[in-house]
């Protein structure tokens, strides 16, 4: 059997394949379902310096090949995930998990940061700087390159765990972003996250969801997330997160042959909570069909 295992900044993974944030709880609720620990790691529910509700209801439009979201960053707060989450975790997940940030100033940023990057169980830290969901904060600092750089800039002062940037598929020039980045200390950076969407429901003649837009997720969006890893991978040399409409082990090998060093499932996860480990268990009959003997040596081999 090939060698699965890949090296994102600087940890050794089992194998590339992440379920993404939003999609996969803080992990053991998943665990009923199987062995969480045949996953390279996870990323777990984003989570805010305080506790959030979230956005009104109804959250959630369905779309031909996939699906909107408007759920708000709801969570505990980072003191309860830290002290309630991670300890229920633990219990059944003997690696090291990927800690999803999120924030409306960059002072928010830097507290939650600075309280994950004490905890044991916590590899990575992916800063949100890209969700579509809210109000303030969150996107607005990923479609700039100077407010990303500030948000890195003051999170790599309280941190010593890698940072992953999260970044925003809506933007003219993602790849500008990227570099922003890389330029002032990122670790790595991780992408697509959700397109911004929207359903009407044609019999009120009003929106669906009820913050009227939200994240789009889905099968659909794979060629566009695919065309900005490659690009971005291209662009930067620090190790780059693929996701957007993965949901199967070729779209896998797909985002590491377009340059991604490992690769998050999203939305599959909603579809399908077997998702990922399907995923891990038919990657070994793709890589043979493919004659691919290591993983690793096909990150970004497409030029």
């Amino acid at each position: 059997m090939g060698k699965m295992s890949v090296n994102l900044c600087g940890i050794e993974l089992d194998n590339p394949v992440i379920p993404a944030s939003g999609t996969f709880g803080y992990g053991y609720e998943f665990n009923e379902l199987y062995d969480i620990n045949i996953l390279g790691t996870f990323s777990f529910k984003g989570t805010t310096l305080y506790e959030r509700f979230g956005n009104p209801t109804p959250r959630i439009a369905e779309c031909s090949s996939g699906m909107i979201n408007a759920v708000g960053l709801q969570n505990p707060g980072v003191d309860k995930v830290i002290s309630e989450e991670l300890p229920k975790l633990k219990k059944c997940f003997n690696k090291k998990v990927m800690a999803n940030v999120s924030g409306f100033s960059i002072e928010e940023y830097v507290e939650t940061c600075r309280k994950l990057d004490a905890c044991d169980q916590v590899g990575f830290l992916e800063v949100n700087v890209s969700c579509p969901n809210v109000h303030g904060g969150g996107m607005a600092f990923g479609t700039s390159a100077s407010a990303v750089a500030s948000v890195v800039e003051a999170v790599k002062k309280v941190t010593t765990k890698p940072v992953i940037m999260k970044l925003s598929p809506n933007v003219t020039d993602i790849v500008s972003i990227a570099k922003a980045c890389e330029d002032s200390g990122a670790d790595g950076v991780s992408l697509i996250n959700t397109m911004l969407g929207m359903r009407i429901d044609i019999k009120s003649k009003k929106p669906i969801i009820a913050n009227k837009m939200g994240g789009f997720s889905g099968r659909a969006i794979f060629p566009i997330a695919l065309r900005m890893v490659y690009q971005v991978a291209n662009a930067v040399k620090i190790p780059v997160v693929g996701m957007g409409g993965v949901s199967s082990a070729e779209d896998v090998i797909e985002m590491m042959l377009a340059g991604a060093t490992a690769v998050e499932v999203g939305a599959e996860n909603l579809v399908n909570p077997f998702a990922c480990k399907q995923i891990i268990e038919d990657l070994p009959r793709v890589m043979q069909e493919c004659r691919i003997e290591n993983l690793k040596d096909i990150i970004g081999s497409v030029k």
